[in-house]
């Protein structure tokens, strides 16, 4: 048995047992394994619909972060800003960071809701794929749109976006 092997990469232990090579190695330095950083910075909402019957919504935004594979979806988390009292044009300037190994597949969801003391409701909802966007250490600007009215403004969520390895 004669094969060479690198290691500097993470390779611990090669044994021989009854003429069959047992190979253990760690995949910690592969590349799969790298993780960048997604930044999120949440600027403001504007024009939100009021969801509250009595006073007005208190709303804060939710993002989700999930990779979007064939087989099994992997959830790489949550993350909430605070709430904006009695406010339908709130501004945030909150910054949120996401690990994620890549931005293949990745989609983030962007919810818009309602700090209510039975249930929050939903105010708005965007899902940006992130992989079509080139993101990359520059910082980008994205304007979604989170609810569509039929009469009147639509309501938006202002946010920066940048990714880096």
């Amino acid at each position: 048995f004669s094969q060479s092997f690198d290691l500097s990469t993470s390779l611990f232990a090669l044994a021989l047992t009854k003429r069959t090579p047992i190979i253990i190695y760690s995949t910690a330095n592969n590349q799969e394994d790298k993780m960048g950083v997604l930044t999120i910075y949440l600027d403001k909402a504007t024009n939100l619909k009021n969801e509250d019957t009595m006073g007005t919504s208190d709303p804060y935004i939710k993002f989700s972060l999930e990779q979007d594979n064939m087989i099994k979806d992997k959830d790489y988390g949550d993350m909430k800003s605070s709430v904006k009292k009695n406010d339908l044009n709130p501004v945030y300037g909150e910054t949120f960071h996401f690990n994620i190994p890549s931005l293949n597949n990745m989609e983030l969801t962007v919810k818009v809701m309602d700090d209510d003391i039975v249930s929050d409701d939903k105010m708005g909802k965007s899902k940006i794929k992130l992989e079509k966007h080139g993101l990359n250490a520059t910082p980008k600007e994205f304007k979604e749109k989170v609810y569509n009215r039929v009469f009147g403004k639509d309501a938006y969520v202002h946010l920066t976006l940048k990714y880096e390895e």
